[in-house]
């Protein structure tokens, strides 16, 4: 069954059309069922292009499409912007200077390669090393999806790299000649070279705009500009595009994607149909009253009022703590009093902005015994600069700990594996731990750093959080020479202090960073049926597409969420209102945000 607006969408004859999909709102209804009517009125299968934003999610919509009309419906064009944009490529390649036999460089083959090219630069006496391969291809990439210049990329979004401005852009120009010489193509190159075919060549243009009849496009909230020009090209002369997405749900800016593609669709289409689907079939009318009223908020949209036929449900809560352990503490608690009510660990998921937000939660699951996966971020002890730091740790606990003593001493400049070794096996075979490093006889200026801080650590009785000071204060340089976003890895290990503050003795704090539960994928635990039942932790970007019936959000605070990166610019500001809505819209049937009172910000000195 259709509601009324659905029906709209499915029946639209001609013309542009822009479906604002509220979330929960059943586009996927919407764009099969119209693919069935199309294909039930005679349209040529083939003259209907779908366009989505994953490998899954055309051939399952057309499998859908099928199975309401009949196996017609599979025969029509689908796939993702860039398998489309390849196989154009493939035929036209000659009409832009390309071999058709080009190769697709995947993210691991663009990183050897730009690797390859840096370390031809990395000649130059300079007093940084050049940013990593796989920063590089980031910033690269950016540049390509948001069509800017390189540099621009770079002042915005790796400020602290623009020392190396002139080296990043010789690189650039580097790599980009590179791939010209060996008919390489990476993923980016893809959408900007069919663009180039589109846009330049009109011999090209108008026989591939001429087979499509009817072009349909989901999730255009998440496209870029360059996927907005070739949508632009691709229907010169008919203008039979129907698109469908939601504004308020476009939370990609870092990837790329443009919030103003759907905002301008009506000024890029002119007389361009607006419909939007605002009956929500997911959630009770509690959680969508304050939905409608977070997104109202937004200074550009399409005003949209979520309803639904489930009048009844839970309020959502927002609930104070102490401090952000009395928080981890509270949501387990709350998380064991559903279990015992019968919800299934898997139906409930606890959100956050960024990844270090769950640390605090994760020790607190793990001493509990509380099985979850984690999507999205890192895992506390996963992540390269925590267990560097650890490393440092563990050394004072258990001094005779080979693996930790290699992670430390190999982090000291111009010590490999084997001089590793070497000074492991010398405090070893002393006898005698950490006093053992102090009493070797080694100049390396490196060294004696590594061993004052060990020296300051055993004159005098530090507490935990004193001996992780002294181990942070000592790794920073370190943290700024090996990872290119160091500021972003800094405030996590301002995390990490916070939580060694709640220990009085380091061997409890570090049995406590062992006790992590099995490493699994995301998607065998959110996707599989057979999956075992646990808690979900989410970032909300991950969480866009999936829904819970009980939803936490924690640190619902100014400065980690909205993030304090964004409260300098109101564009950014609005993407975190759209965030939250999105975090909001997750949960069916019970809602909460929570908050720390008591937060100290180490770098903010407050």
């Amino acid at each position: 069954m259709l509601n009324e607006a659905q029906r709209a969408a499915v029946e639209h004859a001609a013309g542009p059309l822009l479906v604002i999909a509220g979330a929960g709102s059943g586009k996927t209804r919407t764009l099969t069922h119209r693919v069935a009517r199309l294909v039930d009125e005679g349209v040529p299968p083939a003259a209907i292009l779908l366009l989505t934003f994953t490998r899954k999610a055309s051939p399952e919509m057309l499998q859908r499409a099928a199975r309401l009309l009949d196996q017609r419906c599979e025969r029509v064009s689908g796939g993702t912007f860039h398998s489309f944009a390849n196989l154009k490529l493939r035929q036209y390649a000659a009409h832009v200077g390309l071999a058709p036999d080009f190769a697709i460089l995947d993210r691991t083959d663009a990183e050897a390669l730009i690797g390859m090219i840096r370390k031809e630069h990395d000649g130059a006496p300079r007093q940084r090393p050049l940013p990593r391969k796989g920063t590089l291809a980031d910033i690269f990439s950016r540049a390509a999806n948001k069509v800017q210049p390189v540099e621009d990329v770079v002042f915005c979004d790796y400020s602290h790299l623009s020392d190396h401005m002139e080296a990043i852009v010789a690189l650039l120009e580097g790599y980009t000649r590179r791939k010209r010489e060996h008919h390489f193509l990476d993923y980016d190159d893809l959408l900007v070279w069919f663009k180039s075919l589109m846009r330049d060549c009109p011999e090209v243009r108008r026989p591939i705009a001429r087979s499509y009849r009817y072009v349909m496009v989901d999730e255009k909230q998440h496209t870029n500009q360059i996927q907005a020009d070739i949508l632009y090209l691709l229907t010169d002369g008919n203008r039979n595009i129907m698109v469908v997405g939601d504004d308020s749900q476009s939370i990609y800016a870092f990837r790329g994607a443009n919030f103003r593609n759907i905002i301008d669709f009506p000024k890029m289409f002119p007389g361009a149909r607006v419909i939007g689907l605002e009956e929500n079939y997911r959630s009770t009318q509690p959680i969508l009253n304050l939905t409608n009223i977070v997104i109202e908020r937004a200074r550009e949209k399409y005003s949209k009022h979520l309803f639904t036929r489930r009048p009844d449900g839970s309020l959502p809560e927002l609930v104070e703590t102490e401090d952000e352990n009395t928080q981890s503490v509270f949501v387990v608690e709350q998380i064991r009093k559903l279990v015992a009510r019968g919800t299934p660990l898997q139906e409930i998921a606890v959100l956050f902005r960024a990844g270090f937000h769950s640390f605090d939660l994760e020790i607190e699951l793990s001493r509990r015994g509380m099985p979850f996966i984690k999507v999205g971020g890192f895992k506390f002890t996963e992540s390269a600069h925590i267990k560097d730091v650890l490393a440092h740790l563990r050394v004072i606990a258990n001094p005779y700990d080979r693996i930790s003593w290699y992670r430390v001493l190999q982090l000291v400049e111009k010590v490999g594996p084997r001089s590793a070794q070497r000074i492991y096996e010398s405090i070893a075979s002393a006898g005698t731990g950490v006093s053992g490093l102090l009493s070797l006889k080694l100049k390396h200026p490196e060294v004696v750093r590594l061993k004052e801080l060990y020296r300051s650590i055993g004159a005098s009785a530090m507490s935990v959080a004193e001996m992780g000071n002294a181990v942070v204060h000592y790794y920073l340089p370190i943290l700024k020479r090996t990872f290119d976003d160091h500021p972003k890895r800094a405030k996590d290990l301002e995390q990490l202090l916070g939580i060694l503050e709640r220990y009085r003795r380091l061997e409890h704090f570090l049995t406590d960073m062992a006790l992590e539960p099995p490493n699994i994928s995301a998607e065998e635990a959110l996707y599989t049926a057979e999956a075992e039942d646990r808690l979900v932790l989410s970032t909300i970007h991950s969480a866009k597409g999936l829904e819970w019936r009980s939803v936490f959000v924690i640190w619902a605070l100014d400065g980690r969420f909205p993030s304090l990166y964004a409260m300098a610019r109101e564009e950014d500001m609005e993407e975190e209102l759209r965030l939250m809505y999105v975090a909001a819209t997750r949960a069916r049937e019970e809602l909460c945000f929570t908050y720390p009172r008591q937060v100290y910000d180490r770098s903010q000195g407050i």
